[in-house]
């Protein structure tokens, strides 16, 4: 528990401070975000806002996890490390999007497919590297079973099958917030949301965990490092909400690509190593209602030659169309999130009280 509290008042503190650092060194580099035309005129003003963010939350989530090992003189698992590798890494290639942005001065950074192949790189590493190192009892990071509050045997695949399932969930939840981010606070906010819901069910796994013998006879959960994945699930929790300070509207700061395809890496990472993928989906319900909006609007737009289902998508500028303030967007979307958090949280205790 020392460690979970380390590491959150560490992340807190770097980007509660850093934040503010970061802001005045981006102004003065003259690294503003570029608004596109074609979105809602009132994104107009945010023109010049800095933006890359996001290296703050990683700074913040890197030094929270490991300075958190220092401080008690613990050794960070291979679960963790592994979470914050992905997210590191998802988050250079979203720095590398920001930068190509802000240098020229325009809306598009990396090409799609530039992009895509670095998601499908990093996710290749991190797929590889779940199914290596087995503890004891030849438990790996990963596992080949597709999970919804743990694993379901009758789904289990082949190594190169799974493999490439967790590429599929890596690019799906980055991009998913990514296309989350864009209004003031609203990605920051909701991630900080799961993250702290998934700390309490990392926390629960861990009191019931198989590898205790008081409780392996009971429905216990078959995971790895349970309890340090609470600390890196602390560690983007209290970085989220340092960065919220200045991220909330009028945001000073824009987290960029660089924060919102590292946190989604996150919530992939995360899911995959405590076996509850399916129950990701609901927990970030925001996430995926917001990519299922964007779909929606391509498919329509194909099938009905040019019309459209939404004036604009994703689905909160939508509702910016629609003449609703911004920050009543985010504070409604953020209900949504906490309904859908709250949803989750109760299906995985439910489904262990059943069990009992």
């Amino acid at each position: 528990m020392k460690t979970i509290l380390a590491s959150g008042a560490i992340s807190l503190i770097v980007t509660l401070f850093g934040t503010r650092f970061a802001i005045a060194l981006l102004v003065k580099q003259g690294y503003g975000q570029f608004i596109r035309d074609d979105g809602p005129t009132s994104h107009h003003t945010k023109r010049g806002t800095p933006t890359m963010g996001g290296a703050v939350i990683l700074a913040a989530i890197a030094l929270g996890y490991f300075g958190a090992h220092l401080v008690v003189w613990t050794v960070p698992s291979v679960s963790g490390m592994l979470a914050v590798g992905l997210t590191v890494s998802l988050g250079l290639v979203g720095f590398a999007d920001d930068w190509i942005k802000v240098s020229k001065h325009r809306s598009l950074g990396l090409t799609s497919r530039v992009k895509l192949a670095a998601q499908g790189a990093v996710a290749l590493a991190f797929g590889i590297l779940c199914f290596q190192f087995p503890d004891a009892r030849g438990m790996t990071p990963g596992s080949q079973a597709i999970s919804f509050l743990r694993d379901l045997p009758w789904l289990t695949m082949p190594i190169w099958l799974a493999v490439l399932w967790i590429i599929f969930l890596i690019s799906a939840w980055s991009n998913a917030v990514n296309l989350t981010d864009g209004l003031d606070g609203l990605a920051t906010g909701a991630c900080a949301m799961v993250f702290v819901a998934y700390a309490l069910v990392n926390i629960w796994q861990n009191n019931q965990n198989c590898a205790v013998a008081s409780t392996a006879s009971v429905q216990c959960y078959e995971v790895r490092s349970p309890l340090d994945m609470a600390v890196f699930c602390v560690a983007v929790a209290a970085g989220c909400f340092g960065f919220l300070w200045w991220n909330a509207s009028p945001a000073k700061i824009f987290m960029g690509d660089t924060g919102s395809l590292a946190l989604g890496g996150a919530i992939a990472a995360v899911s995959i190593l405590t076996r509850t993928e399916i129950m990701a989906g609901i927990m970030g319900g925001l996430f995926v209602i917001i990519t299922c909006s964007v779909l929606l609007q391509v498919g329509y737009f194909k099938l009905t030659k040019g019309k459209r289902l939404f004036k604009m998508a994703p689905l909160q500028h939508h509702f910016e169309l629609k003449g609703w303030a911004e920050i009543t967007i985010v504070i409604r979307f953020w209900l949504v999130c906490g309904i859908c958090v709250a949803t989750a949280v109760g299906l995985f205790y439910g489904e262990w009280v059943i069990g009992q």
